[in-house]
Formats: C-alpha cells, sequence, structure tokens
C-alpha cells in the first residue's frame, strides 16, 4: 500500500515539474511555446591580483518555430546559469518575423560592426543554405527556405546580431502599404499594365484606352 502511494506522489512530482519546464510565453493573449537552442558556450577568464577568475557566457536563440524569435546573451560562474541567463534575456528580445510563405519577401543585408549578412529568398525545397549561428535563428524564426551568406566576420556573436538585424528589416507587401498609407496599385504603379498592353498589341489583341486621370482618381477614392 505504502509503495502505491509513494509511486502516486512520484507521478505527480514529475508531472508538476513537466508542467514548469514548458517554457510558454503569452504574446498578444496567444500563448506561444518557445524552443531554446544554444547557439555557442565560452569559458572567459578575467586575471586578477590572485591569479585567474573563470566564468562562462552562453549565445541562446529562442523561438516558436513558426513566427516569433529572439537572440539573448548571458554570463555567470556556472555553465546551467549562464544558460538561463541568456535564455530569459531572449525571451525579453523576442519579435515577430516577416515571411512570404515558408522564405523571406525580398533580399536584405544585415549589419553589426564588422559583420553583415545577406538574406535572399530561396525557391521551395531549397532549404536553408547557412552558417550554425544564422540557421539556428533562421530555423527559429519558422523560415524553411532561404540563401545566406555572412561576411566581415566569423565571430558567432556579432553575426547573430547582423542575422536579427537583417530580420528586423523585412517587409511584406502589406506591411508597406500600411507603413505609407496607400494602395497597392499606387504601391506598384501601373507598369505592370503597361508591359501587358504592349505585349497584347504585338499580338494583335485589341486594348481598351487608358482611363482619364480624373476618373481613376474618382475610382481610388471610392
Amino acid at each position: 500500500m505504502n509503495n502505491k502511494i509513494s509511486s502516486r506522489k512520484s507521478k505527480k512530482r514529475t508531472k508538476q515539474k513537466d508542467m514548469g519546464k514548458r517554457n510558454v510565453v503569452v504574446i498578444n493573449n496567444n500563448e506561444i511555446e518557445l524552443t531554446e537552442r544554444v547557439i555557442k558556450m565560452s569559458r572567459v577568464a578575467k586575471v586578477v591580483k590572485g591569479g585567474r577568475r573563470f566564468s562562462f557566457s552562453a549565445l541562446t536563440a529562442v523561438g516558436d518555430g513558426q513566427s516569433y524569435v529572439g537572440l539573448g546573451f548571458g554570463k555567470a560562474k556556472e555553465v546551467p546559469e549562464a544558460i538561463r541567463k541568456s535564455i530569459e534575456n531572449a525571451k525579453k528580445n523576442l519579435f515577430k518575423v516577416s515571411k512570404s510563405g515558408l522564405t523571406v519577401p525580398h533580399p536584405v543585408v544585415g549589419k553589426f560592426k564588422s559583420a553583415r549578412v545577406l538574406l535572399k529568398p530561396g525557391a521551395p525545397g531549397t532549404g536553408i543554405i547557412a552558417g550554425e549561428a544564422v540557421r539556428a535563428i533562421v530555423e527559429l524564426g519558422g523560415i524553411k527556405d532561404i540563401l545566406t551568406k555572412a561576411l566581415g566576420t566569423s565571430n558567432q556573436l556579432n553575426v547573430s546580431k547582423a542575422t536579427i538585424d537583417a530580420l528586423k528589416q523585412l517587409m511584406t507587401v502589406q506591411d508597406a502599404k500600411e507603413r505609407r498609407g496607400i494602395t497597392l496599385p499606387v504601391l506598384f504603379g501601373s507598369y505592370a499594365k503597361m508591359r501587358r498592353d504592349e505585349k497584347r498589341k504585338e499580338l494583335g489583341i485589341h486594348v481598351d484606352p487608358p482611363v482619364e486621370a480624373h476618373q481613376s482618381d474618382a475610382g481610388m477614392a471610392e
């Protein structure tokens, strides 16, 4: 009987521990479960009068694997504490990544100190062509097809921060429209329509004459 009671208590304790380990953050009234990934661990030595004092630094990325990602950095005398600090720091730096399907909407270059990171959209099935630091961040941000290139330095901290800078610069068509307060026809202009009309004329297809300027303005106002 005592064995059964003790087994039940142990099961309850394990359940409570598992619930405590769930890494959940609430953003805009939505619960988001985060995944952590340690990018780099370093041992740092500080020279003092009596010798050298050692500590550890951790660079960590967290994200939900769909749209939110963050980068954190922490230092402590023990490895677990350094990782915990970096994860807490990464949670404070979470932001939403603008995507076009499973890739980035346009090419972009992120900069941090001497680091430069180029992100280019990839065709479906391309996968993630990236180094260790860039791969961890874009994977946690939910990007599946992308071409990347890190330039200027191999320092993983600077490369990671340059990657975050590049992701923050991304903007979809809807984001640009809302930011500038204009409609999509005005944003893209009439170049595509002109090219289509030219091709139709070459093929001998009848093309309707252009609408008067005041009529088009009235239509847009409506």
